[in-house]
Formats: C-alpha cells, structure tokens, sequence
C-alpha cells in the first residue's frame, strides 16, 4: 500500500484534484462549498452551476446541473509514498509489500521527496497557492484493503489550494471560433492509496493485494441538479470512472436520473453510486457517511511538512534535506496551452490544429522535426501532417512512433512538392509508397516511377495543342464564356503527361493559346 498519489492523492501517494466548473453563479456571490464523505481516498469538494441540463418545455422551469470532480492521480516514482517498496505496473500480487505496507506494529511513515517534489510541480501548473506549511492527518475506516484502520492524508491544510485550469474549446461555426473557459481547483493533496480487493465470485471469496490500488488515474464526480435561483440540490457521488469517456457518460446519466426522480415528485439520496459502463447507468452503491465517521486526527508519526522558496530558504541549508518551490517553478516544463500559443504565433496555424498536434502523442515532435528540414511553409507543413500523415496512422490504428514514413522522409517530400518538382497528386502517390516501402527516399521514388514535373515547356506547349485540336467542341464552349469547360482541357493534358503538368502551367498555355 501506500502507493503515491496525487488527490488529486496516494496509498503510498495519491493525490485528489477537486476540480469544479466555471459556470455561472446565477448571482450567489462566493462559491459553495461542500464537504465529500468518502470512502477511501476522497478530498473535499466545492460545487458550483454547470449547464443547463435539459431544454425545458414550455411552462417548464429548467434545471442546471453542478458537478465537481475528485481526481486521483497516480505520481511517478519509483517507490511509494511512506516508504521504500518499489512501484511496478501489474507486478504479482503482494510482491511489493514492506512491513509499514502490511501495518506491522512499530513501523513509521517515511514520506518521498520525490511525491512532494511532484505535488508542488502539479500546483504550479495549476496556478495553486503553494502552502509552505501543510499537515498530515489520520482518516479512520475498516476495511480490508486498509490493514492499519486508518489512511495517511491532508484533510486541514493540504500541500496546495485555490488554482485554476484554463482551456479552450472550438465554438460556432467557424472552426477558428475558439472560447476559453476556466475551472476553479480547489485543492491538491498528498495521501495513501488503500489496497486492492479481488473479488473470486467462483469460490465466494475477497482477496487482497497491498502492492497498490488503481491505475494511473480515478475520478469521483459529486453531482446534483436544481433551478436556477434556487439552493442547490443533493449531490450524489459516481465513484471510480476511470476514462473520461466513462466519467462524461456517468454525469450525463445521473443527471438524467435526477431530473426524472425530481419531476416525478421522489427525491434525490446523498448517497454512493456506480457507473455499470454495459447499461449506461448508475447504480446505489451505498448511502454518504458523514464527515464525524471518519474520526479524522492529526498524523503523530509525520511532522508538519515545510516547504521554502529562495526568500525564505535558511541559510547554509543542504539542498537535499530541503525543497525550494523557486527552484521546481524553474524547471516547470512549458504547459500545453502556451505550446499552442505559440504555434499559433510562430506558424499562422488555426488554434484547432495546434490543439490536433498536442492531442496526438509525439506528434508536436514530429511536425517541428519536419519544419527544421524542409523549405516548404509551414501551413503546407500543416495541412500534410494533419490530413495525410494522421489519417494513415488512424485508418492503420497506429501510433506516431510506430509510423513507418519518418519526418526526414516527408521534409524531403515537402521540400520536392515546394520547389515543384513533382505535382501534389503525384507527391500524395510518393506517400503511399513510402507508407508501403521502407527504405526508400522520396526522390528514388519519384526517379523510378517517373513522377517528376515535366519542365520542357515547348513538349507540354505541343501537347496542350493536340488535346485542343483533338477536343474542337470543348475549345468552343470556353470561347463562348463556358469557364468551367478549360478545366476539361486541363484535365485531359494531364492525362496525357500521366500527371507529370502543373496545372498551373497547363493553365497559363491553354489560356494563351486559346486567346491568339
């Protein structure tokens, strides 16, 4: 147990991210807050108005939905919070248990630099306040994956409060139309992960591995519904979504159930709820326990953890036996939002592509490893990685690094297609084959399949004149105003040239030709 978590929360380290959505407050001033009875790992969460839940009809009062979510999040380190055991994905059961993990008498918490290191990182890049003094508690609960009783977390005054997440979403019509909203955090804590319960339904029997709890990430989302105006409703809690496919379908669902219970005059329980994923529904779980249930208590064995920043440091201090929130703000790696600003400003890009190029794993990467080898603009750049390399890699199901045309091999590509060498249909087959061919570059391609632009303007002079002279009908259908009747002529020179013409070119000798 005690595996590292942000809670944003741990059993070892866990950490819980209340998050709650900027919605308006309908004029209520300050938001609401409200404290979440969990079971085993939760943090306090604040509700606030989200949406309008469902089109009222007429002579209908509407109903706005209120959600605010719990976030487990797993750390990354190599041990757990409180002590030295190991952290490894889908190791054997109970292979990665010390004795403070199975709660022998005697043994002490011991916390993990590198889990504080990475709650304060997260804050920072949450806009939090950092709390140079926060404290450790004792939440009290029995149950079987909790061998000790109780669960190491931060309930009076958590590692990081009050932050804020920024996003954007494509709005209107316009894919350019793009609105930016803001949820409110309202805090980050440090805690202990419980253990895993296995339920053998075959032999009737709960098994229990303390090696750790969950995956790299739980959410709990706590929603209630109400008309605006008025005091907000009940909240329910939908525990353990772990996909955000998952946790949308189970708020859309409980807030469904909701306004049906309330309008057919039954009310809504405080209780503990489940998302059954093959119904698409919520099911009870249990009824809330109250906040007293937990008997929450100061963490004797854990002083108060004090943090610095270049101000405050002591003087002389080791730098090992103490962390400088200044010293992790420096090293804070650029967050998404600014990446796409700056790929906005830097290459002209719509703010939808530079969300396509963040959304996609190693993709940034690879469009910037195209732009640094090829001459061609970067809007080019843009439409090729987007629209040709990513549908291959969607229609195969493959990832960016599994890719087998490499970023070298398209700036080389782009490069040919901008200094036109070769013709945009003929570099889209160039693709293809590189997609099919390992090995090979662009130009040995475009060399053996003879895709280069034909650049002896007198041959495509003589045979834009045998395709006039064999199409005399088509010819008078553009001198009698017909515009659309040239792009025929274009075509079948084209056809001609197996494609090797600029159109362009066709384009400028046709219309000479056909203005003499």
């Amino acid at each position: 147990m005690a595996a590292p978590m942000l809670r944003w929360c741990c059993l070892g380290r866990r950490w819980v991210l209340a998050c709650i959505d900027g919605g308006s407050r309908h004029g209520r001033g300050a938001a609401i807050g409200f404290t979440s009875s969990r079971k085993r790992g939760q943090s306090s969460v604040a509700q606030q108005p989200l949406i309008t839940a469902q089109k009222s009809r007429k002579g209908e009062h509407k109903w706005a939905a209120v959600v605010g979510l719990e976030i487990h999040a797993q750390i990354s380190s190599n041990s757990k919070l409180f002590s030295g055991s190991q952290v490894h994905f889908a190791a054997p059961p109970n292979s990665l248990v010390s004795f403070f993990d199975a709660s022998l008498p005697g043994t002490l918490p011991v916390l993990n630099r590198r889990c504080v290191e990475a709650a304060v990182m997260t804050g920072l890049a949450l806009s939090c306040r950092i709390n140079k003094k926060s404290l450790f508690d004792r939440k009290h609960y029995f149950y079987a994956d909790l061998p000790a009783g109780y669960q190491i977390t931060q309930q009076r005054l958590p590692i990081a409060v009050n932050g804020s997440l920024a996003y954007s979403v494509c709005a209107g019509k316009k894919p350019s139309q793009v609105i930016t909203k803001t949820v409110r955090i309202k805090q980050i804590q440090l805690e202990q992960d419980s253990g895993k319960s296995l339920h053998d339904e075959l032999r009737s029997q709960t098994l229990i591995d303390l090696n750790r709890a969950e995956g790299q990430l739980r959410v709990d989302a706590n929603i209630s519904v109400h008309h605006p105006g008025e005091p907000l409703g009940v909240r329910t809690e939908v525990k353990n979504l772990n996909s955000a496919r998952f946790l949308a379908k189970a708020i859309d669902s409980e807030i469904e159930r909701q306004i049906h219970e309330l309008e057919n005059g039954r009310e809504i329980l405080n209780e503990t709820r489940s998302f059954d994923y093959k119904l698409g529904c919520t099911m009870p779980m249990r009824d809330k326990e109250g906040k007293q249930d937990y008997r929450f208590m100061p963490e004797p064995n854990l002083p108060p953890l004090l943090l610095y920043d270049t101000a405050s440091l002591p003087p002389g201090a080791d730098p090992q036996q103490v962390i400088n929130i200044d010293w992790i703000r420096e090293r804070l790696p650029e967050l998404p939002s600014e990446t796409r600003e700056k790929l906005v400003q830097q290459y002209g890009m719509l703010p939808e592509h530079s969300f396509a190029l963040l959304n996609e794993v190693g993709l940034l990467e690879f469009f910037q490893n195209v732009i640094k080898e090829t001459r061609a603009e970067p809007k080019k750049v843009t439409s090729w990685v987007l629209n040709i390399f990513l549908g291959f890699l969607k229609q195969q199901n493959l990832a960016v690094n599994e890719s087998p045309v490499t970023p070298t091999a398209l700036a080389e590509l782009l490069s040919l297609l901008d200094r036109k060498a070769i013709s945009s249909s003929a570099a889209k087959q160039v693709f293809e084959e590189l997609w099919r061919s390992k090995g090979k570059t662009p130009s040995q391609i475009v060399s053996e399949k003879r895709l280069e632009l034909m650049q002896d303007e007198e041959a495509l002079e003589r045979v834009c004149h045998a395709v006039m002279e064999g199409h005399p009908q088509v010819v008078m259908d553009v001198k009698r105003g017909n515009s659309r009747a040239i792009n025929k002529l274009i075509g079948l020179v084209r056809k001609a040239t197996l494609s090797r013409a600029d159109p362009t070119v066709i384009k400028e000798i046709l219309e000479k030709k056909l203005s003499s």
